[in-house]
């Protein structure tokens, strides 16, 4: 064969096979960051997982497809809320330290959510507040991947690819609060609480319950420190899940707990983390 013939032909052969090396392969900037994590044992075991879901459906693609709560529930004594409070990543790193001494200076637990990414960026703060007990540390991925199956995205954030990216997201972000903390996570909330079904199915197989939100501050929305209080207020509810973030030192999240605080105490709410609820899946 003439070398020119067979020099397109090998291009060719490279061409077909790439992508299904690629969707083999984390993208290049988990490999920078996470490089150890991806271990033989770990590949293994991600190898395992993506079999036993190969065949399933994605099902439907929600911000509610999410763990549901018990009956038991209902027998508290007072009225509960559980803050929830996202630390995403990337260029959004950073971190409100006056919402968190504020949560202190309460003594209002809360329930953490946060990603790989946002760790490595802030490595002592976040030793400290896993050490914190008014604090319960979940996971919120890897990367901050919006979890699907099949590739689909919301509000331009960037999503897993197919089902190996999902346990990648999962998995990874799991095992990097277990390494630093000691305990490992039991629930999982994905970029923009959007999942599918069969994400859902895959974070029971390793351990984690989905949990999307009950009452949505705003934050994100860019809502101004009132309207976050308002929409709280009027979401307020025994059991309900509120989302914030505690990654951006920028937003108004404050003055919305500033605010609302007094008045959900008035009317007989106290605040509890998202475990509390269900003590039996804490491991």
């Amino acid at each position: 064969m003439p070398y020119r013939n067979w020099l397109l032909t090998a291009l060719f052969i490279t061409c077909l096979l790439a992508p299904a090396a690629a969707a083999r392969r984390p993208r290049g900037d988990e490999r920078n960051v996470f490089k150890s994590y991806y271990t033989p044992e770990y590949l293994a075991f991600k190898k395992l997982i993506v079999g036993e879901f190969e065949k399933a459906a994605a099902g439907k693609f929600s911000e509610f497809v999410k763990y549901r709560r018990k009956d038991e529930d209902k027998s508290m004594d007072q009225k509960a809320l559980v803050l929830t409070f996202d630390a995403c990543g990337g260029r959004h790193s950073g971190y409100n330290a006056p919402l968190i001494e504020y949560l202190r200076r309460e003594r209002i637990p809360a329930t953490l959510f946060v990603t790989g990414v946002w760790i490595e960026k802030n490595r002592e703060t976040f030793a400290a507040l896993s050490a914190d007990p008014l604090f319960e540390i979940e996971n919120h991925g890897l990367m901050h991947r919006l979890c699907s199956t099949e590739g689909k995205t919301k509000y331009g954030v960037r999503g897993t690819r197919d089902l190996g990216d999902v346990v990648d997201e999962m998995e990874l972000g799991a095992r990097k609060i277990t390494e630093l903390t000691g305990r490992r996570p039991v629930f999982f909330r994905s970029a923009t609480a959007y999942t599918d079904e069969l994400s859902l199915k895959v974070a029971r197989r390793l351990g984690m319950e989905v949990v999307s939100y009950d009452v949505l501050s705003g934050d994100a929305m860019k809502a101004s420190g009132k309207k976050m209080a308002r929409n709280i207020l009027n979401g307020a509810r025994h059991g309900a899940v509120v989302i914030m973030h505690f990654n951006h030192p920028e937003w108004p999240d404050l003055q919305a707990l500033e605010e609302a605080v007094p008045e959900l105490r008035k009317r007989g709410y106290n605040f509890i983390k998202l475990r509390d609820f269900s003590p039996e899946q804490v491991k």
